[in-house]
Parts: structure tokens; C-alpha cells; sequence
């Protein structure tokens, strides 16, 4: 790839949250699964390993962490990636502040992976909100997985919410009867036409507009029920978004 076209970006995000720093720093480094998606934890060091080959070049627990990595293994259209966390308490530990940096360099298609980036950050990092507020530091069980490629249709995202009587002017917030492999009780926690979440007492459903961006609609699941079989719910939402494609 042309140098030309390599780009450095930075997504900074900040938020509150009602939970203390503590529990922010445990979902961050230890309990990725409960939010994100399961990863190996980081050496507790300055220098040591973290996830997808980076090194810890800041480890200040619960106040900072941050990891690097060059030429990212597996992600040809990224030369560099850093993650930066910086937390500290309000409300004399009760709650956090959270400072989120995500930058590095892009080599090619650079407009459409920011914007997927940003859009994907701003849906992670709710996720990382509802789990501290509603489930830590429950353990997940944790699966993700994508739809047929007729899901990459520019209306694929669309299609999803119909299926489960989650519509577009669906308000956060609001509780519905969710038509998914099986009806179920759920809170709309996040709608917007790139992302839909739902939460239950037993955990997070999550749907990915990704066809905004040339890839399928994705699932991803976090089940905080102790002994849940994550592979039967997986098998049941796969047939279910398999249907809807098949269908429409």
C-alpha cells in the first residue's frame, strides 16, 4: 500500500459513569468480555504484553493504562494502534470520570474506517456503561458472529430491527417484546441505524450495522447467567439472522 495514503486518527471520548474507579480499571484490563469481547488480559507492567501482540507503555492502576503496537497483526489496512484509559473517581469514589483514546494510522480507505471506528467506539463504550451499571464484575459468557452476505445490503441493518419489532423511532429506554429465536422482555438500551442493543436481567444482545461499511450485520452476546450455554443461544441467533436474509 502507497505511503500516500497512510493517515493518522485520534476518537476521544469522555464520560462519567456510576461506578468507581476500581471497577472501571477491572473491566478494562480483566473483564473485556462483559462489554467488548473476551480478551487476554495485560501484563500488569509497564513493558509487558497486552492484547493482539501490543505492549503496556502505561500501567498506573486504577488511573491509567495505555497499549501500543505496531503494524497490527492480522489488520492490513492499520500500521499502528494505541488504546489509552485514563480514570479517576468523583463523587469521592462512588463514580468515575473515563477518558478514552483510541489513535494510530490508517493506510487505505481512510474516510470510511473512521467513521466506522468512531461509530463502533461510541457503541463500545455504552456497552462498557451498562455493564458496570447493571452486571459487574459478573464473569460473560461471550459469543459474536455475522449474518449471510445479503446482510452487507445497504438496508441490512433496517431488515434486523424490523424482524425483532425494534424499529428505527424505537425510543432508549422503552420496553419491548422482542421477536427474536424466541420472544423475549427486553430494554431498548441503544438505537440509532447503525447499532441496536438490548438489555435483560440476564444480559446484553448487541447488533451491528457493519453493512454501513461493506460487511455483514453482526451479533454479539453477553450472557452473565452463571452455567449459561452461550453456544445453544449462538446457534439460535445464527438461524434466526440467516432466516431474516433468507426471508427478505
Amino acid at each position: 500500500m502507497s505511503k500516500e495514503v497512510s493517515r493518522g486518527f485520534e476518537i476521544a471520548r469522555e464520560f462519567e459513569v456510576d461506578a468507581s474507579p476500581e471497577e472501571v480499571w477491572e473491566a478494562v484490563t480483566t473483564g473485556t468480555g462483559g462489554y467488548l469481547w473476551p480478551m487476554e488480559p495485560p501484563e500488569p507492567r509497564v513493558g509487558g504484553k497486552g492484547p493482539f501482540g501490543s505492549k503496556v507503555i502505561a500501567w498506573d492502576p486504577p488511573h491509567r493504562y495505555t497499549n501500543r503496537v505496531e503494524d497490527v497483526e492480522g489488520i492490513s489496512e492499520q500500521t499502528l494502534n494505541q488504546l489509552d484509559y485514563t480514570v479517576e473517581p468523583r463523587d469521592e469514589g462512588r463514580r468515575a470520570w473515563v477518558r478514552y483514546v483510541h489513535s494510530g494510522i490508517f493506510v487505505d480507505d481512510w474516510d470510511n474506517q473512521y467513521d466506522g471506528a468512531a461509530r463502533h467506539t461510541d457503541f463500545y463504550l455504552h456497552t462498557l456503561r451498562e455493564y458496570l451499571t447493571h452486571f459487574a464484575p459478573r464473569p460473560a459468557a461471550f459469543a459474536t458472529f455475522d449474518g449471510p452476505e445479503a446482510s452487507k445490503a445497504a438496508d441490512a441493518l433496517a431488515v434486523v430491527g424490523r424482524a425483532l419489532g425494534v424499529g428505527e423511532d424505537m425510543a432508549v429506554g422503552a420496553r419491548v417484546t422482542v421477536r427474536g429465536p424466541d420472544e423475549f422482555e427486553a430494554v431498548v438500551d441503544f438505537r440509532n441505524p447503525y447499532f441496536i442493543g438490548l438489555r435483560t436481567d440476564r444480559g446484553l444482545t448487541r447488533f451491528f450495522g457493519r453493512n454501513h461499511w461493506g460487511y455483514p450485520v453482526g451479533i454479539s452476546l453477553h450472557d452473565f447467567t452463571p452455567g449459561a450455554d452461550i453456544k445453544e443461544c449462538e446457534a439460535a441467533w445464527q438461524d434466526w439472522l440467516n432466516g431474516v436474509f433468507s426471508q427478505s
